[in-house]
């Protein structure tokens, strides 16, 4: 059996790679780059969610959730996913979408079904907490997502990938991913770690938190269609769904309003500053929802896709993947250096800004400043190197430790 640990270093090594096929994207407009951009796409997408996220977000409920006695039975979900996590990492570069990679991508969806009943028959949570509602909720949304890579061959098969349902399909995916499997499953593991230190909430508004935010993600789905003009029920079920996220965060804003003390005694200095950021970047986040509601911005927002993947890189390496430093580094699974996490939002901060200024620009029809790609390269860079640096720096602790 592989330990919590070595599972912890194994999602790293995927956000180190992911991260590094990254820049190799963004030097296309400045050099000659001997691969298919399309495919490295396809690479870095896929490595990105299935390999950094999903790994670390299933090895930490595995470690938080999970019976001791299971430990053997749960290796073979999690070899079997590395399988074909590897399997898509060498084969969408050299194919992208064929033969090896489909298969590939569906055997991962099969061992993500394998992995939530398994949950579900080995958890020990308690079945009445918010903890156990948030993350089986979490998995749910997951498993629901996949609806949209099953669509997707048909589709292919019968419309073709330049129809609108091509695109739906990937946006109903993607939709899930981000806005039901990860942060539901951010907010499970945020209150273990509330239960574990015994911090009261009040559960009137936390049962209305968990059902305003499940109902707005069902909802706010429809955001990701108003780029075809839908009918004008398609606009009402969105404006319902960001209004349900609005009053969410506003019930989650009164929870931590009334445990943030307790929370910054618990955490470090360093920590409950990250975490106060991670905070910022959630109500930004709902913010942009909000904005993509407005008809002239929703049509605005389909034609410059700069704003797309400032939100979604907001989203993945500010919200999603801070929160799971610091979870990571609450619960002991890695050493996280201060130094290197500033390198990392050094990184983050100003690429975002960069991407958000392009986008801007596009719309305006303003032309950007020279060496902007180069910049973007440069900037971007610091997230890699910092990835690699808190990587190398737990590996070289392991070894210290096994030496001891």
């Amino acid at each position: 059996m592989i330990s919590i640990k070595k599972q912890i270093l194994v999602s790293l090594f995927y956000f180190l790679i992911a991260s590094s096929l990254g820049i190799l994207l963004r030097l296309f407009p400045v050099a000659n780059v001997n691969a298919t951009y399309k495919y490295l796409v396809h690479t870095h997408s896929h490595i990105a969610l299935l390999g950094w996220v999903y790994v670390a977000l299933t090895s930490l409920i595995f470690h938080l959730c999970i019976k001791d006695d299971v430990q053997k039975k749960y290796s073979r979900v999690f070899w079997c996913t590395q399988i074909t996590i590897i399997g898509m990492l060498l084969s969408f570069p050299i194919t992208g979408y064929a033969v090896f990679s489909i298969i590939f991508s569906t055997l991962f969806l099969i061992c993500s079904y394998w992995f939530y009943l398994f949950f579900r028959k080995n958890n020990t949570c308690e079945k009445k907490s918010y903890s156990y509602k948030f993350i089986n909720t979490s998995l749910l949304f997951m498993v629901f997502s996949s609806i949209g890579p099953w669509a997707l061959g048909i589709i292919m098969n019968t419309l073709g990938n330049t129809s609108h349902w091509y695109k739906n399909a990937i946006y109903f995916y993607l939709h899930f991913q981000y806005n039901g499997w990860f942060i539901f499953c951010l907010l499970g593991i945020f209150l273990i770690f509330i239960e574990k230190n015994k911090i009261n909430i009040d559960t009137k508004t936390l049962s209305t938190f968990y059902r305003n935010l499940t109902i707005s993600c069902f909802l706010t789905l429809f955001l990701s269609f108003l780029w075809i003009n839908p009918p004008k029920y398609i606009f009402v079920l969105s404006t319902l769904g960001v209004i349900f996220q609005l009053i969410a965060l506003f019930q989650f804003h009164q929870i931590l309003i009334g445990i943030k003390s307790q929370i910054a005694e618990i955490l470090t200095p360093f920590l409950y500053q990250l975490f106060k950021f991670i905070y910022v970047l959630f109500i930004s986040k709902i913010i942009l929802q909000f904005l993509s509601d407005i008809p002239y911005l929703s049509t605005l927002i389909s034609q410059i896709i700069d704003f797309v993947i400032g939100y979604l890189h907001l989203t993945f390496l500010g919200l999603v993947s801070l929160s799971l430093f610091i979870f990571l580094a609450y619960f002991k699974l890695i050493k996280l250096s201060e130094f290197w996490v500033k390198i990392y939002l050094l990184g983050f901060i100003i690429s975002e800004v960069l991407i958000f200024y392009k986008g801007f620009c596009n719309w305006q029809q303003l032309s950007i400043f020279e060496n902007y790609y180069l910049t973007l390269v440069l900037v971007s860079g610091l997230i890699p190197i910092s990835v690699f640096g808190i990587f190398f720096q737990n590996i070289v602790k392991r070894r210290i430790l096994i030496n001891k």
